[in-house]
């Protein structure tokens, strides 16, 4: 059964999420102007989004999932379709158990708020016209990280904090040839460190590549509470 309940927030409920994202340098097409040479092409060059601009646009749930749809296809896609993709999402139901009222509460919305504010900021681009929406250089160039946690479950921000202090209060203890940790080498104790961490950063690399925008079919926070 469809769930009733709308999802239109910045934040999965029940979680903290942090979003970070990194958006490349546009490049500069227009060059220098030199002379008086009359072939100079004059091209101004689009900036950058800030990370400021992209947080502003993207702290909405409803545009992150728009986000990741075209990243996942890259090809245009009409309004109707990504309205009713996003209402599934949204309602956690499949894209046939959609209900009229559900898609058009979700169209009415993208068509008049998200997708002019994406295409604004050149992150889509948006045909109001004709009800299609494409991708941009833009939409390829931002990477969207967003960082789950339940209230139960640490940070990975805290966890390196928490390998680290427990890395320094060892170092101290064998300093102090406190046993029983004097029973293994300072060589062996710095193995069991660097493995520790080097461990710790490969499940956080592997964490981070599934909670981008755009990676496996559903948008990160229905991943991860797909597997909670």
């Amino acid at each position: 059964m469809a769930q009733t309940q709308r999802h239109d927030t910045t934040e999965t409920d029940g979680t903290d999420t942090t979003v970070e994202s990194d958006a490349s340098s546009a490049t500069d097409t227009g060059g220098e102007t030199g002379g008086t040479d009359s072939s100079d092409s004059h091209e101004t060059a689009i900036p950058a989004l800030s990370k400021g601009e992209i947080f502003e646009v993207l702290r909405n749930q409803r545009r992150r999932y728009v986000l990741h749809f075209l990243k996942q296809d890259g090809r245009p896609v009409e309004l109707g379709d990504l309205a009713q993709q996003i209402a599934a999402w949204e309602y956690e139901t499949t894209l046939e158990g959609v209900t009229p009222a559900q898609r058009k509460r979700v169209y009415t919305t993208l068509q008049q708020t998200h997708l002019p504010k994406m295409d604004e900021a050149g992150i889509l681009s948006f045909d109001s016209d004709e009800g299609v929406i494409e991708a941009t250089d833009r939409t390829g160039d931002i990477s969207i990280y967003l960082e789950i946690v339940p209230g139960h479950e640490f940070a990975w921000r805290e966890l390196y904090l928490s390998l680290g202090a427990i890395s320094c209060a060892l170092v101290a203890a064998l300093w102090l040839e406190i046993y029983p940790l004097t029973l293994l080498s300072n060589l062996t104790w710095a193995g069991i460190i660097a493995v520790t961490v080097t461990l710790t950063a490969a499940v956080h690399g592997y964490y981070e590549q599934n909670m981008r925008l755009g990676a496996g079919e559903q948008p990160p926070e229905l991943s991860y509470r797909a597997d909670d």
